[in-house]
């Protein structure tokens, strides 16, 4: 809520002109809009370090459009995730400024808070070209979150001589984050060159043998690696979003 209409609420109720009950459902309505369909948080930017994300999977395309509304209206900025073409089309159609990220399936209109102007900087490898969509995923939210992105791909461990060329673009990141198919080697791999965390991101991409992710996400979650941790199977919002919380708190303590 406004510091200004919070303090305004909190005098009328020491003098007398606000009923505590009332009070009360007042600083609710200043933290929940309530659509009907959707109950958005709009304090978890105070709570949380950012706003709430949409995630657009089987949400009719109007109410992402009320649900962005009420976002822009507080924070000046949404994102959503998961969003299909027609989803996309009627945003844009309320948003032209917006950006639609086919591929990655995002829909993101920029920040515009300035203490999101330093957000660190995160790198996002791909073992492979079909790990795109998880990785375009990624960097929208990383970019959404202010982070400076450094993409780097198809550098999986079947040519383990494009890794070592490809090192001093990670020497001074915040974080890393690796997505990988198949075996899901390639986390554990970084995470033996580089002085930061390494968030892995199994993806569904593989043989049978890779159980939809599965078998990914069983080689991560046993690295040897100590910098790395994992998120679930397909997850470049969740990958991107740790890192986007560990790039911002290094840039500001760096600015102290």
């Amino acid at each position: 809520m406004d510091p200004a209409r919070l303090e305004n609420l909190a005098q009328q109720l020491l003098d007398g002109q606000l009923e505590v009950a009332e009070f009360v459902l007042q600083l609710s309505r200043g933290v929940i809009a309530d659509l009907g369909v959707a109950q958005v948080d709009l304090d978890r930017n105070r709570r949380c370090g950012f706003p709430e994300v949409v995630y657009g999977a089987g949400k009719p395309p109007e109410a992402l459009v009320k649900i962005f509304a009420a976002l822009l209206e507080a924070e000046g900025n949404a994102l959503a995730t998961r969003v299909a073409p027609e989803q996309a089309e009627l945003l844009l159609g309320h948003y032209p400024q917006g950006h639609y990220n086919a591929l990655g399936r995002t829909f993101r209109i920029g920040h515009t808070g300035t203490e999101w102007e330093s957000g660190g900087t995160i790198a996002i490898l791909t073992a492979g070209t079909s790990d795109l969509p998880v990785a375009e995923e990624a960097k929208e939210t990383a970019l959404w979150m202010g982070a400076e992105v450094r993409m780097i791909y198809d550098v999986g461990v079947a040519g383990p001589h494009r890794l070592p060329a490809r090192l001093a673009e990670l020497a001074d990141v915040d974080a890393v984050v690796v997505i990988a198919g198949m075996e899901g080697a390639l986390p554990s791999v970084v995470g033996g060159y580089v002085p930061c965390p390494v968030i892995g991101v199994p993806t569904s991409v593989g043989y049978g043998a890779n159980l939809g992710g599965v078998s990914a996400l069983l080689s991560m979650l046993n690295s040897c690696a100590a910098n790395v941790s994992v998120v679930n199977i397909d997850a470049g919002f969740k990958g991107a979003y740790v890192a986007g919380l560990i790039a911002k708190n290094a840039a500001r303590n760096r600015s102290r």
